[in-house]
């Protein structure tokens, strides 16, 4: 497998490498790469998309959405809140194009509270509850929205992803999303891509697309005899082998009938998916990696920092301990705790799991990340909004944005928005009842633990 930038011609940060790409270049590596502005139309198949449930700040979303614009993403829809939502992000990310952003307003509520969703029991059990359940839930809503805008705009795939994941497409040739999805045969509805985790190296991580090199690999892509027979140090003294999921993440074919199946995977009321499991190419998951994603992260979620009341709000334990140390330790507690428990300093033991292939590093999207921010290009776009808008202009559309966005206390939880009357016979506009439309969710899950390893021999 490529583990690194040299086994890809992305990986090079000088010479014929990425930085050199920028501008008008037509290098071969990057045959979609035509301009800065990546305006590059629908010339190109397959058309891939991704839809992404963001309250990030630019900081992020600008690396994220141009890495994958760099791979071959044509179009991307982003639900934004939070931060993202904000006239001084969102105006940035409407300015660029293949980009629409679609805000959360009572409009938004309303049409999703009719969805048949809220009619089946595939998803049933993660209604009504807080904080994680309650953004997978609204994760759902999005991606079936987004379903619709997909076929609307000619795609040809639909991939869910967050800001804090990036696809990397090793053993990909012309490190393209592109080809890799061109050559997957045609009876394959689902491609599953698994998921490597950051394994930081240092406390105080800023940026960690360019910052962080070091990931643990998924189970999927080592020999039983290597995670279990490591599985004790590769935990770190965690509850499972990863720090939070371990399932990956998917693309899936746009055809009729598609639905999500949670924020992993995708499903079809009519049929089985027929799905392919990648073995070189995954999405790397940034998890944690930055001390003040503990507190970030606590922030957004209004539960009781008990053993109990977590259980309610969190469906992974490593997040639930987290939650409860951001609660109630002191600052240098809760530091303490993280380097403890997330970043890894013994480098006896790193360099161990590296020769033993658990550990692994990887170049390639750092240095393309750290190649468009030389480049200008990020700097570019947001100069470019400003100056595009009048002052006036600008003022008007801020005041306009938010008095069509719903006011943040008066936003309606997706807890509450399933449960209006008389939507019965709306959710019903596909009215489909089978074997294939009421499986259950797929959630987040967790790594096989050596207690499982009777199960997969």
């Amino acid at each position: 497998m490529a583990n690194s930038a040299s086994n890809s011609p992305s990986g090079r940060t000088s010479g014929s490498g990425c930085v050199d790409l920028l501008g008008q270049s037509r290098s071969p590596a990057f045959p979609y790469y035509k301009d800065w502005k990546f305006d590059f139309g629908s010339d190109l198949r397959p058309k891939i998309c991704i839809i992404s449930s963001t309250s990030a700040g630019l900081e992020q979303t600008l690396p994220w959405l141009f890495y994958h614009k760099v791979i071959g993403v044509s179009t991307f829809f982003l639900f934004v809140e939070g931060k993202a939502a904000t006239p001084n992000v969102s105006k940035v990310l409407e300015s660029i194009p293949g980009v629409k952003v679609i805000y959360r307003t009572k409009e938004l509520e309303e049409q999703q509270a009719k969805s048949r969703i809220w009619n089946e029991t595939w998803l049933a059990s993660f209604f009504y509850k807080p904080c994680n359940y309650e953004l997978f839930v609204k994760q759902s809503l999005n991606m079936e929205m987004a379903i619709v805008m997909a076929k609307e705009a000619g795609m040809d795939w639909i991939i869910h992803l967050d800001t804090d994941e990036l696809i990397y497409l090793a053993g990909a040739r012309e490190y393209s999303l592109r080809q890799l999805l061109s050559e997957v045969p045609g009876n394959v509805d689902m491609v599953v891509f698994p998921n490597y985790e950051s394994s930081v190296e240092r406390d105080d991580i800023k940026e960690p697309f360019t910052q962080v090199s070091m990931f643990k690999k998924n189970y999927n892509h080592l020999p039983k005899d290597v995670y279990f027979g490591n599985y004790k140090e590769a935990t770190c003294g965690n509850p499972n082998y990863f720090l939070t999921y371990g399932n990956g993440k998917s693309a899936a074919r746009i055809q009729d009938h598609l639905r999500p199946n949670g924020a992993h995977r995708w499903h079809n009321y009519m049929k089985t998916p027929n799905e392919i499991k990648l073995d070189e190419a995954v999405v790397l998951h940034y998890t944690y990696p930055k001390f003040s994603d503990l507190t970030s992260r606590r922030d957004r979620c209004g539960c009781k920092p008990t053993r109990d009341d977590v259980k309610r709000c969190f469906m992974l334990e490593f997040d639930r301990s987290a939650f409860i140390i951001a609660s109630t330790a002191t600052e240098e507690e809760m530091l303490r705790w993280y380097r403890e428990r997330v970043v890894w300093t013994d480098k006896a033991l790193n360099l161990k799991l590296l020769r033993k292939g658990i550990l692994t590093r990887i170049y390639a999207p750092m240095g393309i990340i750290q190649g468009l921010r030389e480049s200008g290009i990020f700097t570019s776009v947001i100069q470019s909004a400003q100056t595009t808008l009048s002052k006036e202009k600008f003022l008007t559309s801020i005041e306009s944005s938010n008095s069509t966005r719903v006011d943040e206390p008066k936003i309606m939880s997706s807890r509450k928005i399933g449960q209006k009357e008389s939507q019965a016979t709306a959710r019903r506009i596909l009215e489909i009842v089978n074997e294939f439309s009421y499986d259950s969710v797929i959630p987040p899950l967790s790594p096989p633990v050596p207690d499982d390893i009777h199960e997969g021999i």
